[in-house]
């Protein structure tokens, strides 16, 4: 794997483009996974936990709540293309969008992949913005798009 000093700003723009890397592991969001999901948010709304009902919704299924997916990122977190290295600790700086664009059903199994869009240089590092696109398999729509910042110290 390349590796790339954190403070090389050169070489971590020059990692930028267009296209996504490889997928992650497949997971499964199962009705139990849901489930814990809202017990654990509070958020219980019928189109997540009720699975009768929502067999007459609009999908014919219980969908995972959008916030699920964005939860279980570490499980499907895709190959890396390269290793920044040298750094003292990385954080989470945030996220630059969220978007959900498509809905997952119960049992079904979502993977990801992942580009980087923006190297900045930051008064205490460098900030690298990663956009992760989540996908139920098979299906070409992503369910979410997320824009997440790294900050490298």
């Amino acid at each position: 794997m390349n590796k790339i000093d954190y403070k090389d700003l050169t070489a971590l723009r020059a990692q930028i483009g267009d296209e996504y890397g490889e997928w992650s592991s497949p997971f499964v969001v199962s009705q139990e996974v849901i489930d814990q999901f809202a017990d654990l948010s509070g958020d219980r709304q019928w189109i997540h936990t009720d699975v009768e009902r929502a067999k007459s919704g609009p999908y014919g299924s219980t969908i995972a709540h959008g916030f699920l997916l964005l939860a279980v990122m570490p499980q499907v977190r895709p190959p890396q293309a390269f290793e920044v290295v040298n750094h003292r600790s990385v954080a989470n700086y945030g996220s630059k969008g969220l978007r959900f664009l498509a809905p997952v059903l119960a049992g079904s199994s979502i993977h990801s992949r992942q580009k980087l869009i923006a190297v900045e240089e930051h008064p205490k590092g460098t900030l690298l913005t990663s956009e992760m696109a989540i996908h139920a398999v098979g299906n070409d729509k992503p369910s979410l798009v997320y824009n997440m910042s790294l900050l490298y110290l």
